[in-house]
């Protein structure tokens, strides 16, 4: 590898954005499943949306056991491992006859499973880049929007071409055939390739211990921010199809509505990560924030599919355009050492808001008929992610130093 050529540490960012795409768009899916599994096996929505909160919570839980083992043994097996709990959870979860068996297979494996990808991939990636960080975590999270924009109509195609069943044993081959091989490309430091970082050496901050992390009032502030603002978005993208599908939409221009969503999501993810770089994470983040809390509200009056697009695009920005954001302020403040446990931690904390904003979806709209009180509900805890935002203070450095970017203002 030569720095006058490529840098490798690019062939790591993207190889991890695309096992993140099969990762996280295997994650989404769940939400064009919802109707065939409604419709064939005669489970409730809420009853489904339940597979959602453990699918979350167990990548949280996931993240948290992956980001510590990448700490010590490197990314490259902690991708390989989770590739193959990925591809074997999808196959059996199309054998599911009971609604337990989904719960098991697709809720705790495929959750798991996903849990192996962002956190440790995301915490490999900043060893490689001191300059551009936010445009590489970028372009990683943006991984799980084109895995919405690919898996989503193909799921929905398979669907309809076969059944519900087949389509998840065809995920789950995909995965097996892209993820490993991939995943075989990512090296775990510069060091290893007789390299250093994009931009020299990190700035030296002080060296936190996970316990640690744990203790410090920084961690829950950007820990309960991610919570928040998960909580936000997970129940309109989860019930995105499932209410187009309520308004009259088609039910393939529905999943193709979510695709949508995650395409701009992507745009979103990347021009975030460079607008951080510029301007800093924090006030990134603080509109960010802003702009999701109004579009989550703006589902309230959508009813037509040329609105349905409309407010996915701008949706998918907002959610999108976030979430690279809190790795970063992450590794801005605990530094290197333990990115993987101090980010799976994050991780962690915030698929708690995921998974219950699925499965709050579910419950308000069998309670009420309608998706009207989640729009509102969500648009509020938004709000109240910004306003948590608010109190994120800058890294501790080693005396004498420089701050290592403009995120950390």
């Amino acid at each position: 590898m030569s720095q006058r050529g490529l840098f490798y540490g690019w062939v790591v960012v993207f190889a991890a954005a695309t096992v993140v795409a099969f990762g996280q768009g295997s994650l989404f899916t769940l939400g064009v499943f919802l109707k065939p599994l409604e419709d064939s096996m005669l489970w409730s929505r809420s009853a489904v949306s339940v597979t959602a909160l453990i699918n979350w919570m167990a990548m949280g839980v996931g993240s948290f056991f992956w980001g510590g083992m990448s700490d010590r043994l490197g990314s490259r097996s902690v991708t390989i491992a989770g590739g193959l709990l990925l591809g074997l959870s999808l196959v059996l979860s199309s054998q599911a006859t009971a609604l337990w068996h989904l719960h098991l297979t697709f809720g705790l494996g495929v959750g798991f499973a996903a849990g192996a990808f962002l956190t440790p991939l995301s915490a490999t990636a900043t060893k490689w880049f001191t300059s551009n960080r936010g445009l590489a975590l970028g372009i990683i999270s943006a991984g799980g929007g084109a895995g919405m924009l690919l898996l989503s109509p193909l799921t929905r195609w398979i669907i309809s071409a076969y059944d519900w069943r087949v389509a998840m044993i065809v995920l789950g081959d995909l995965a097996w055939l892209v993820v490993i091989p991939v995943a075989l490309l990512v090296k775990n430091a510069p060091a290893d390739m007789g390299a250093v970082a994009l931009g020299g050496a990190a700035t030296r901050q002080r060296d936190f211990s996970t316990r640690e992390v744990l203790r410090t009032p920084q961690f829950w502030a950007i820990a309960a921010t991610h919570f928040a603002c998960c909580a936000a978005h997970s129940g309109p993208i989860f019930h995105m199809v499932t209410h187009a599908i309520d308004q009259g939409v088609a039910a393939m221009v529905a999943a193709t509505v979510l695709g949508v969503s995650g395409l701009a999501s992507i745009g979103g993810r990347i021009a975030c990560g460079m607008i951080a770089d510029r301007f800093g994470a924090k006030p990134t983040l603080l509109v960010g924030l802003a702009l999701q809390a109004v579009m989550v509200f703006a589902y309230l009056f959508t009813r037509e599919t040329a609105s349905f697009y409309a407010a996915a695009v701008m949706f998918g920005i907002s959610y999108g355009g976030v979430m690279p954001l809190y790795a970063l302020v992450t590794r801005e403040y605990f530094g290197e050492k333990v990115m993987g446990s101090a980010y799976g931690a994050v991780f962690l904390i915030s698929t708690l808001g995921m998974g219950l904003g699925s499965w709050a979806g579910g419950y308000i709209h069998d309670a009420f008929g309608t998706y009207a009180w989640l729009f509102i509900s969500s648009a509020a805890i938004g709000l109240m992610a910004m306003v948590l935002a608010l109190t994120f203070r800058a890294p501790r450095l080693v005396a004498g130093t420089r701050p290592a970017t403009a995120g950390a203002r």
